[in-house]
């Protein structure tokens, strides 16, 4: 038993060695386990998955203005692996964007209600965009293997204490202690990182970043929104404070962006 625990131990250190990198912009040191290439594969999939299943929308206005925005920010980005393509989803139902792996960005027509402008259209795209240049789909595939790896040790120890009982609250404490304590407080850390690299973008591209401030603001009243903790998503009012804290450092790349 003390033989196979030293293995996967030392299997899991080599893995954090490897997969060791720094997300854009931030530099936050990153776990990332999953090959470019295999994650750029599950990007194009994913896009057909998508496309197979929903209504792509005809309106021109809006088709217009996403590919616009999308190829500004696209330009400044530095990525020239990624195949941009630009897609609006006619759901009104639904207020979101994402953008997979590869380049691939979704906008959903719901969405719309809460955008008055191109600039502000400009922070979501760059916050989603942010998300796949900072890969933050593959670092929580790693953390995710790495708590699978880490439940079966603790599960393979308890079985060898030979106390069913003991064994079966202990993985439940595991569980709801890694989901609260690792992997909720990680998604919040990737949304305000991809925040940030959005804010980047938006003004590199020469859109102002206080209208970021506006969207987030009109957003944030979209609804009922559960406890920070319980969330993948940081809190409204933390988010917006922490944008209007990073727009001061922004503003010079905008100002530079908008002489040129």
């Amino acid at each position: 038993m003390k033989l196979i625990q030293n293995i996967i131990f030392g299997a899991i250190l080599a893995l954090l060695f490897i997969g060791c990198t720094k997300a854009p912009i931030t530099g936050r040191n990153q776990l990332i386990m999953v090959d470019q290439a295999q994650e750029m594969q599950l990007g194009l999939q994913s896009e057909k998955q998508i496309l197979s299943k929903e209504r792509v929308s005809r309106d021109p206005q809006k088709n217009a203005m996403v590919r616009r925005v999308g190829m500004r920010i696209a330009n400044v980005t530095g990525q020239r692996n990624y195949k941009w393509e630009f897609f609006v989803i006619d759901n009104n139902k639904e207020a979101n964007a994402f953008c997979l792996p590869g380049g691939k960005v979704f906008v959903y027509t719901g969405l719309f209600k809460y955008i008055a402008n191109d600039a502000q259209l400009s922070a979501v795209m760059g916050h989603e965009i942010g998300h796949a240049l900072a890969r933050h789909g593959a670092e929580r595939m790693s953390r995710g293997v790495l708590a699978q790896t880490g439940g079966e040790v603790l599960q393979s120890v308890m079985v060898g204490q030979g106390n069913p009982q003991n064994t079966a609250m202990v993985m439940q404490a595991f569980g709801v202690g890694t989901q609260l304590g690792v992997m909720l407080p990680h998604s919040r850390t990737q949304e305000y990182e991809a925040d940030h690299i959005g804010l980047v973008l938006m003004a590199k591209a020469g859109y102002n970043p206080n209208e970021a401030l506006k969207f987030w603001t009109k957003f944030a009243k979209s609804g009922q929104t559960p406890p920070e903790y319980l969330s993948t998503h940081p809190a409204p009012a933390n988010r917006i404070a922490k944008i209007r804290k990073l727009i001061p450092k922004v503003m010079p790349l905008y100002q530079r962006a908008r002489r040129r």
